[in-house]
């Protein structure tokens, strides 16, 4: 056996050397988690022993980890906004910059009975979050992906949201209604770094990463046909990648969109275009 203190300290050396950032955080997340207990209350345990029952399963999560699985897959959840999601390999793990669109979105002033769209829901945080939030809404989640939406329903049934329907879709085949609002995160990484990704992020479905030579292909198809699906005066965000701000404003002029601008995320990168259909 171990102290909580020592385990922490030993897990950390062992992540540290395998190249994981954040180490510390990563073990005491870990330690937690087997714990049953939250990261601040590991302080107040830092002298009690773990039981052996304890230590095997966590060693065997360590490796796991060391080997670059996602903390996100091994912990089983991820809190997003104000919620707790479920979060595995059948979609991407959500990313701090999706948090800060939904947290956007919802400073909007916007009609109480907005039909809203999240298009690429994959796990669905964006979407429930924003029927969470705003009850009155009909949020319609849509993926191409089935493991992704089946994660999507069940995280929707854990947190008990009425108002989100679910559609297995390629974009818009499988969708025939207008929408107040379509929210989209679709892949946009470029098929040319599949090479330099990181480890962790090879965890994620490649469906919902790449996109074509520049990125860019699946938001060319989409752009002009959620163009369409918007009702007159209907507004449309995505999140892009970093360098994709100026192509992007260029595909929603071309395709008729108005009032177009992109706020930039809060490490000043322009992430969010924002437009109207007129």
């Amino acid at each position: 056996m171990s102290t909580v203190l020592e385990t922490i300290d030993g897990g950390t050396r062992y992540l540290e050397k395998r190249g994981i950032e954040d180490a510390r955080r990563n073990m005491q997340m870990l330690v937690a988690r087997q714990l049953g207990c939250t990261r601040m209350d590991l302080y107040l345990r830092f002298d009690h022993m773990i039981e052996e029952s304890d230590l095997a399963p966590l060693r065997e999560t360590l490796k796991k980890r060391g080997e670059g699985i996602p903390l996100q897959h091994l912990l089983g959840t991820v809190w997003f906004h104000k919620l707790e999601f479920k979060t595995d390999a059948r979609a991407l793990i959500p990313r701090p910059e999706t948090e800060e669109l939904a947290e956007w979105i919802l400073k909007w002033d916007l009609p109480a009975d907005s039909q809203v769209l999240d298009m690429g829901c994959g796990s669905g945080v964006l979407g429930l979050t924003l029927a969470s939030e705003r009850p009155g809404w009909n949020v319609t989640l849509a993926d191409v992906s089935p493991d992704a939406l089946s994660l999507a329903q069940e995280n929707a049934g854990r947190l008990e949201i009425q108002n989100a329907t679910f559609l297995e879709s390629d974009l818009f085949t499988a969708i025939d209604a207008e929408f107040d609002g379509i929210v989209a995160n679709l892949p946009y990484v470029p098929d040319s770094e599949r090479a330099t990704i990181s480890r962790e992020v090879t965890h994620d479905p490649a469906l919902a990463l790449f996109s074509g030579h520049d990125g860019l292909d699946l938001i060319r198809r989409f752009i002009p046909e959620a163009f369409h699906r918007l009702k007159p005066g209907g507004w449309l965000v995505l999140e892009i990648g970093h360098d994709q701000a100026s192509q992007v404003s260029e595909i929603l002029k071309a395709s008729s969109f108005t009032h177009i601008e992109v706020k930039t995320d809060l490490s000043g990168i322009a992430r969010f275009p924002f437009a109207k259909r007129p």
